[in-house]
């Protein structure tokens, strides 16, 4: 890993065995690094960098409240992938559900549209992820 994003999402998880099931074997994410002692990892895909910690009440992690499941309600990570289509296949190799069917969407940016294909998957411990592939530009209608 070259280049550290200004923006870094670090989730609490569960189990990160699973979690790293899903987000590098069904997404596509690789392991950038990692501390298997401390249960953490750091995740990139295309540019996009999350961490990943088990949660261990015991160590020093920063919660502001207590976590119950689903976790990350109220926020979906938007991640811009090359190509959604091999993701889909995995997520339904794997019988994974979709939150969100997959779709094509415009959103007005000035005085073009941009258009991503998109769909929202939950980890396993709820977070949204929305995946989006570029679909071009288009002017504002």
């Amino acid at each position: 890993m070259e280049i550290w994003a200004k923006l870094i999402p670090e989730l609490l998880v569960t189990d990160i065995d699973e979690s790293l099931h899903f987000w590098r074997d069904l997404i596509g994410f690789s392991v950038a690094y990692d501390r298997p002692e401390d249960r953490f990892t750091f995740l990139e895909l295309d540019g996009a960098q999350i961490k990943l910690e088990q949660q261990a009440p015991a160590e020093r992690q920063w919660i502001a409240a207590r976590l119950d499941a689903p976790f990350g309600r109220g926020v979906n990570f938007q991640i811009e992938v090359s190509a959604l289509q091999p993701i889909l296949e995995r997520l339904a190799a794997a019988s994974w559900p979709l939150f969100m069917e997959p779709e094509d969407a415009w959103y007005r940016s000035n005085q073009i549209e941009v258009g991503q294909r998109q769909c929202v998957v939950q980890d396993p411990d709820g977070y949204l992820l929305r995946l989006a592939q570029d679909i071009g530009e288009r002017a504002a209608g």
